[in-house]
């Protein structure tokens, strides 16, 4: 990746992050890889060791364990953990944080979030999300899983099957018919833990990612309590259907990344291997082919960022995800076909890495929307004039504006660094801007400045539409401490 890129979305704080997860990775990783694929398991500790270090879910709030950063930390984690030529290794902490629990985090109540986001984030559990079946995998709407309500319980019965984290993983995000008369509206999402009486599992023998576990799961009268609904019942389909934005923008930043890498790797081997009295990297066509492949990786990477930042400023992006989803993941087929060519018939020796990188890319354009299921979303939008707004049934409510203000905060900061420590209190969140950070903290939290401010007003700030000034003046600016401090917020307000 081109340095001015990397510079223009990373502050030198998430570049310390990544060289702190890298070294990480190199020490603690990279040497067990090749083992974890044979046995097709990576051992459970691992992830603790991950937590220990304060890897998992630095985006999450600090209550729950994380840092309270913006998302392009986790863009380096998923960059990072999508470098080490093992997709089965990668997919399970991104299955876990950013197609898991997010439900839990965005819809759950206080207990299930206090209860199960915490040993996440130290790596002590490992969750799953349940929404393929043997007839329902693109065709979300056919699932046929029920919970049926009886009393204090849901009792489900039912078959999931390709579920990441299956086997091995300690609970799973349930999509589940509650009120099967009601189409998509009676949908639900339950927290379920897959030690249950009444769960099978067996694991699947699969082409690629060895080292990932990937189950299907019977469900045979499971009582579930109705404490471990997620969010409303019948709301489940379009928590799904809003969710699936991080889950295919995540799986395009694993995408790039992982390919990104994997031609580093080709071109290594390219100025080693000699042919005909001269390294490979010396005959012009072979040179255009890996010149051509990194020109598109650029590419592909710099909209995969631009999507990234759409995501952390709170928009609701279906077209841009599934641009990002399609195209990322279908140049990583191609990469892996190409890059496996330059290695002759080594790369279809599995000592070679790239044997493995060419299997491991196939499912790319499969899991979280296959890609004719992308071009049909791209279609309707271009051709059918579709507008895909955010569902009604979790339209923002005050909590998820405060998300995306947060977003657009940390976006700003990440551009404008605030000095000396500022409180914000925007009397549902309190904020401590410092540097490139802004963080969730508690009450009580202090800091030379404090600026009380509504949501409402804050967003109009950083949107240019309302003046420093003039909201001061108005008293909807209420400056505590040191007003020269509070001066530095001015440049956030461009």
């Amino acid at each position: 990746m081109s340095t001015l890129m990397r510079s223009y979305y990373f502050t030198q704080e998430h570049e310390l992050f990544r060289q702190s997860l890298r070294q990480f990775l190199e020490k603690e990783i990279l040497p067990h890889i090749d083992e974890w694929e044979k046995a097709q398991q990576v051992p459970k500790e691992i992830w603790k060791l991950f937590g220990q270090q304060g890897f998992l879910g630095v985006d999450y709030p600090e209550k729950y364990g994380g840092a309270g950063l913006d998302f392009f930390y986790t863009v380096v984690f998923c960059e990072e953990i999508s470098r080490v030529f093992s997709g089965g290794f990668g997919v399970t902490p991104i299955v876990s944080l950013y197609m898991a629990a997010p439900y839990i985090y965005k819809y759950g109540t206080e207990a299930l979030k206090a209860k199960y986001l915490p040993p996440l984030l130290r790596g002590e559990k490992i969750a799953a999300i349940g929404i393929s079946e043997p007839g329902a995998g693109s065709d979300v709407a056919n699932i046929q899983t029920k919970a049926i309500r009886q009393g204090d319980r849901y009792i489900i019965k039912g078959q999931k099957t390709f579920i990441s984290n299956g086997y091995y993983g300690d609970f799973i995000v349930l999509v589940t018919k509650t009120n099967p008369a009601a189409g998509v509206d009676g949908f639900s999402l339950i927290l379920v833990e897959l030690d249950r009486p009444g769960i099978s599992k067996n694991k699947l023998q699969k082409m690629g990612w060895h080292a990932s576990d990937t189950a299907e799961i019977f469900f045979e009268n499971v009582e579930v309590p109705v404490e471990n609904l997620i969010g409303e019942e019948g709301k489940g389909f379009y928590y799904l259907m809003e969710g699936l934005q991080l889950e295919r923008l995540v799986g395009a930043i694993a995408a790039i990344s992982g390919t990104e890498r994997l031609i580093e790797y080709t071109l290594e081997y390219m100025g080693q291997r000699q042919a005909f009295g001269r390294t490979l990297d010396r005959f012009q066509v072979l040179r255009h082919r890996m010149a051509q492949l990194h020109a598109e990786s650029e590419a592909l990477k710099a909209y995969t960022y631009y999507c990234a930042r759409l995501h952390q400023d709170g928009h609701y992006a279906v077209k841009e995800c599934s641009i990002a989803k399609l195209l990322t993941t279908e140049f990583a087929n191609k990469a892996a076909y190409e890059c496996l060519q330059m290695f002759g018939g080594y790369g279809y020796i599995e000592d070679y890495k790239v044997a493995r990188a060419y299997r491991d890319a196939r499912i790319l354009t499969i899991g979280a929307g296959t890609s004719e299921i992308m071009r049909e979303i791209i279609a309707k939008m271009l051709i059918d004039d579709k507008k895909y707004d955010r569902p009604a049934a979790v339209a923002k409510d005050g909590a998820e504006d405060l998300a995306g203000l947060i977003g657009l905060l940390r976006s700003k900061a990440a551009q404008y660094p605030v000095p000396a420590p500022i409180l914000l209190d925007l009397s549902a969140k309190k904020l401590i801007l410092e540097g490139h950070e802004v963080r969730e903290v508690e009450d009580g939290a202090q800091a030379a400045c404090t600026i009380a401010v509504q949501p409402a007003d804050l967003l109009a700030l950083l949107k240019g539409e309302l003046s420093p000034m003039q909201a001061f003046m108005g008293g909807r600016i209420k400056v505590m401490g040191d007003s020269s401090v509070a001066m530095q917020l001015v440049s956030l307000f461009r």
